[in-house]
């Protein structure tokens, strides 16, 4: 994610007021720049950095914010600023690992209007959409639809439909992507790699804002989802030519501790078969909820493996700051 405050779209990637059917000036000032404070020894400080920035989108009108919760997670202290300068301290009130959703308070008055939410159903391959981070039209892109698709993330991550958009923005955290009708329907997680017409091109996959739909109501109340939490390994597994192969293991977690190692090779889960790294969630979470011991077999070298990983509740690994 670019760090530059100078840097803009050229014109003819950006939306154009006459050829839109909603507010632009609106959406643009309901995208929130979000900077956050980690403490040095916090469990994610090693990976995701102590000092994070990125995009929040408004999404009521007293002050709840969405963005991707990689941004807030282990937060101390988060601050979120207006297009137009506000500045206002917010607090975490929720970081849903199944979804990857963060939601955030402001303490203070935003003074913006809260985007409108719609579905991804609504949009299918080849329609444009618009990406909106923080600084207004010229950090605004026109993009399109490139793929609607399974995405699954080594970090135990797995989304059954996500959007895939190209060509890319390049500060797609937490950005808020728009249907044609200029309604929330997604809010950019990564930077990945696309294919446009046979070549390969820089996309960004963003998570539907559907899924925020059926647990919203839980995660304002109780700040979780009110599902069971998966079982968590800390076993950081990728597709390698057909073959699934431990690329880390979590320090301190379940798979560590349960003698896992790098460049294992995973073969089965529970005695099922698994040859891709969604085959592989999967077979671990139909196990049951977190805390179930998970039988695993890999293969290191010439020699097999049964292992019995006894998983937790990922968030048990993070520190809490208090909420409100």
């Amino acid at each position: 994610m670019s760090d530059s405050n100078d840097w803009s779209f050229p014109e003819e990637l950006r939306p154009r007021v006459q050829d839109l059917e909603f507010d632009l000036v609106a959406a643009l000032d309901a995208v929130v720049e979000l900077r956050a404070e980690v403490p040095d020894d916090a469990f994610t400080a090693a990976t995701l950095g102590t000092e994070r920035g990125g995009n929040a989108v408004v999404i009521d009108k007293d002050g709840l914010v969405l963005t991707i919760g990689y941004l807030i997670t282990e937060a101390h202290t988060i601050w979120l600023t207006t297009r137009a300068g506000r500045v206002a301290q917010a607090y975490p009130v929720a970081y849903d690992q199944a979804t990857g959703f963060g939601l955030v308070k402001a303490l203070g008055p935003l003074e913006v209007p809260p985007l409108a939410r719609g579905s991804t159903a609504e949009v299918g391959r080849g329609d444009r959409v618009y990406m909106l981070s923080h600084g207004g039209r010229r950090r605004a892109l026109r993009t399109k639809i490139s793929d609607k698709r399974e995405f699954a993330g080594y970090w135990e991550y797995l989304l059954e439909e996500a959007l895939f958009t190209s060509p890319a923005h390049p500060e797609w955290s937490g950005a808020a992507l728009l249907d044609g009708s200029g309604r929330l329907i997604g809010v950019g997680s990564l930077l990945t790699q696309e294919s446009d017409d046979g070549d390969t091109v820089q996309g960004n996959m963003s998570v539907p804002v559907d899924l925020l739909e059926p647990i919203l109501g839980s995660l304002l109340e109780t700040g979780q989802s009110g599902r069971a939490a998966r079982p968590w390994l800390g076993m950081y597994v990728a597709d390698s030519e057909g073959q699934l192969v431990v690329g880390g293991v979590s320090h301190g977690g379940p798979a560590q501790r349960a003698g896992v190692r790098t460049d294992d090779m995973v073969l089965d889960v529970a005695g099922e078969r698994v040859s891709s790294l969604g085959q592989f969630l999967r077979a671990v979470w139909r196990i049951g909820p977190a805390g179930v011991p998970v039988p695993i077999t890999l293969a290191r070298g010439a020699e097999l493996l049964r292992l019995s990983i006894r998983s937790i509740d990922r968030n048990d690994m993070l520190s809490r700051p208090q909420l409100h």
